[in-house]
């Protein structure tokens, strides 16, 4: 079969003709309508949470020994700086 006749012959074949479940493996089973729309909703959803504040992304530069301090206790590091920031406001 040449690459044309492949191409037609995809391009006539119905949605339906696509894939036959023979019934036998659950795992193969084609997704519902209902469970496409829950799996790309799911996808959609994916990711880091929208904030409701917004942030504003900045360039600075801090001397090394601080930066290490907040770096030491691991991932979060900019959310603490962030709050050390806004805990000096509260007092000054």
């Amino acid at each position: 079969m040449s690459r044309e006749e492949i191409l037609r012959a995809l391009k006539n074949q119905k949605p339906s003709d696509f894939y036959v479940w023979d019934g036998k493996d659950e795992d193969d089973k084609p997704l519902t309508q209902k469970e496409m729309a829950a799996g790309l909703l799911a996808y959609k959803k994916r990711g880091r949470p929208f904030s409701a504040t917004t942030k504003e992304q900045i360039a600075i530069r801090l001397d090394p020994e601080v930066l290490d301090a907040f770096r030491k206790e691991g991932p979060g590091w900019q959310t603490r700086i962030n709050d050390a920031l806004k805990d000096w406001l509260k007092h000054h």
